[in-house]
């Protein structure tokens, strides 16, 4: 498990999945293993992004999020590996 702390400083975290939607948050740290942690930060996801909850399937899952200017869907296992700050 390989966690990367946030250069934005001490804020409330939650997981990213917990994002409420139309809600703006800045990536604290990826909390997984390194292939999806890897994976992750190749879509732009690293500390100090700003991330944007879109929309949440009519299923539950998954849940869309604006991460640089793109749509990036994420399965509740694989969001709630990611921390944010509020």
């Amino acid at each position: 498990m390989i966690d990367c702390f946030s250069p934005t400083g001490a804020g409330k975290k939650i997981r990213l999945y917990d994002l409420p939607i139309g809600r703006p948050a800045v990536v604290a740290s990826i909390n997984a293993d390194e292939v999806t942690r890897r994976r992750m930060m190749d879509l732009g996801l690293t500390p100090g992004t700003k991330v944007t909850a879109l929309r949440v399937s009519p299923l539950g899952e998954p849940k869309a999020f604006k991460i640089r200017g793109a749509v990036i869907a994420f399965r509740k296992e694989d969001a709630d590996k990611i921390l944010i700050d509020l």
